[in-house]
C-alpha cells in the first residue's frame, strides 16, 4: 500500500475503484429498493431497524443503539421510527431508569413484517449480487470491503 499526501498524486486505479464502488452500491441498492416496492413492503431502512430490534435480547433497544447498529442519522431515525410506530411495527416505551429516554420495541406485527420483507430481500440480494458472483468472488469482495470498514 502506498500513501499519498497530495490529492493530485492519487493513483488512477484508486479513483476507478472509488467510482465503481459508489456506482455499484447505488445501482444494487436502488434495484433492491425497487424489488421491495414492487412487493408492497416498506423500504430497506425499515428492515434494518426491524432486524436489529429482533436481534436484541428482549426485542428492544434505545434509539441511539439503533442509530449505531444501522448507521442511520439520528434525525432520519427519529422520523423513521415515527412512521414505523404509526404502522404498528414498533412501539415506544418510557425508559424506567430515566423518564426522558425511550425504548423502541418490536411488535408482533413488526416481526411478521421483517419475515415478509426478508422473503423479498433475500432473493433480491441473490439476483443483484449472488447471480453475478460465485462464492469465491463473493468471499474476495467481502474481504476487500472489510479492509475499508471499521469492523471486519
Amino acid at each position: 500500500m502506498s500513501e499519498c499526501s497530495d490529492a493530485s498524486q492519487l493513483h488512477p486505479s484508486i479513483t476507478r475503484a472509488w467510482v465503481r464502488l459508489m456506482r455499484a452500491q447505488q445501482i444494487v441498492l436502488e434495484a433492491i429498493e425497487q424489488d421491495l416496492k414492487a412487493a408492497s413492503v416498506p423500504p430497506l431502512g425499515w428492515y434494518d431497524v426491524l432486524l436489529e430490534l429482533s436481534r436484541a435480547e428482549d426485542g428492544r433497544l434505545r434509539p441511539y443503539e439503533i442509530e449505531q447498529r444501522t448507521l442511520l442519522a439520528q434525525h432520519n431515525l427519529s422520523r423513521l421510527l415515527d412512521r414505523m410506530e404509526k404502522a404498528g411495527l414498533v412501539q415506544r416505551e418510557v425508559f424506567s431508569e430515566d423518564g426522558r429516554g425511550r425504548w423502541v420495541i418490536i411488535t408482533d406485527d413488526g416481526r411478521t413484517m421483517q419475515k415478509r420483507m426478508w422473503s423479498v430481500y433475500a432473493p433480491a440480494i441473490q439476483r443483484h449480487l449472488g447471480d453475478k458472483l460465485d462464492a469465491a468472488q463473493a468471499d474476495q469482495l467481502a474481504d476487500l470491503l472489510a479492509k475499508l470498514s471499521r469492523t471486519p
